[in-house]
């Protein structure tokens, strides 16, 4: 029980949230005794979340409404909090709203943190916790099937030492997405590794029954791709330079190209629309879950790069007319 509590002594923990509701509530209770070492970062939010986590134990910090909220402007000021509150705590454990932080996480992740002192950050296994409520929620739990082992990048989700942290000044406020890749880019840059635990982490609610949903949140994934692009896009990081490029050849190219071509080839020209199905048949050829899985994952993969091309649009028409986009949220 000794070595137990000293390792939780020096944890703290930031969540933030934003009409969270029911799914904070779960979040919250699930920190256990880390509650005393824990700052809720709200952003505005209208469903009583600040008073229930009050009401739980929390220290609560509401975001100025003045500025743009930001997932990464939360953590950061959440971080800020969380050292005034607890100076001892030498790592933190970053959470999301939405998420429940599952039972052990935090003393396994801990103890492998102490004992691998080249690593900055460590994350575990997000799962959704209701895969099968709606098609939409499963591509969430797909995307969070990652290898484990040495990574590039970590999610929202992640137990950071926070002089690693303080070292690169924290996650970069004005993303409104993609905003923890990016932040790995700079940790990793730094001199800090990065690594993925086979340990299940925390259960996610995406809570996405709809198609607009989805679209809206791909959407917002091609803003991130453009936007990490711009920042670190030359080499040799590469940042989201592949995504998107695959954003605008699929989501664009691909209908000009035959758009431009059916004076020259007439109908046949349309035959280039082809290569869409022909994708869909690659990908789910090379998937590993069940066949009726494989193809619908496959179908979102490329229909998805419609509406992650429309987020590259809206990011390059935001920097040209030199404004910055609001949180593009799907819930």
């Amino acid at each position: 029980m000794g070595e137990r509590g000293s390792i939780l002594e020096r944890v703290g923990v930031v969540v933030i949230g934003r009409n969270e509701g029911e799914r904070l509530r779960i979040c919250l209770g699930s920190l256990g005794a880390l509650a005393a070492r824990t700052v809720y970062v709200d952003s505005g939010s209208s469903d009583g979340s600040v008073a229930m986590a009050r009401a739980m134990g929390v220290e609560v910090l509401g975001l100025d409404p003045g500025r743009p909220f930001t997932a990464a402007r939360g953590r950061n000021e959440g971080f800020g909090r969380l050292r005034r509150l607890a100076p001892e705590a030498t790592m933190v454990q970053f959470v999301d709203g939405d998420c429940e932080l599952v039972a052990g996480w935090i003393e396994q992740a801990a103890d492998w943190l102490e004992r691998h002192r080249e690593v900055g950050a460590v994350c575990g296994r997000r799962r959704e916790r209701y895969p099968r409520q709606s098609v939409y929620n499963y591509l969430c739990d797909c995307d969070w099937d990652t290898p484990v082992g040495e990574s590039r990048a970590c999610g929202g989700d992640v137990l950071v030492r926070a002089d690693a942290f303080e070292a690169v000044a924290g996650y970069r406020i004005n993303l409104i997405a993609g905003e923890d890749p990016e932040f790995c880019v700079r940790l990793r840059q730094a001199g800090w590794r990065i690594w993925r635990l086979e340990n299940e982490m925390t259960r996610h609610d995406a809570a996405m029954t709809r198609l607009g949903q989805w679209w809206k949140r791909s959407l917002r994934a091609g803003y991130a791709f453009a936007q990490g692009a711009r920042l670190h896009g030359a080499p040799p990081e590469r940042h989201y330079v592949r995504e998107s490029r695959s954003a605008w050849a699929w989501g664009l190219g691909l209908p000009l190209a035959a758009a431009a071509t059916a004076w020259w080839w007439g109908p046949w020209s349309a035959g280039l629309l082809l290569l869409y199905p022909a994708q869909i048949v690659r990908l789910a050829l090379r998937g590993r879950r069940t066949a009726a899985d494989n193809w619908r994952y496959a179908a979102f993969v490329v229909v998805g790069k419609f509406p992650e091309m429309l987020g590259q649009v809206k990011y390059l028409l935001d920097r040209s007319f030199g404004g910055q986009s609001g949180l593009i949220e799907y819930k």
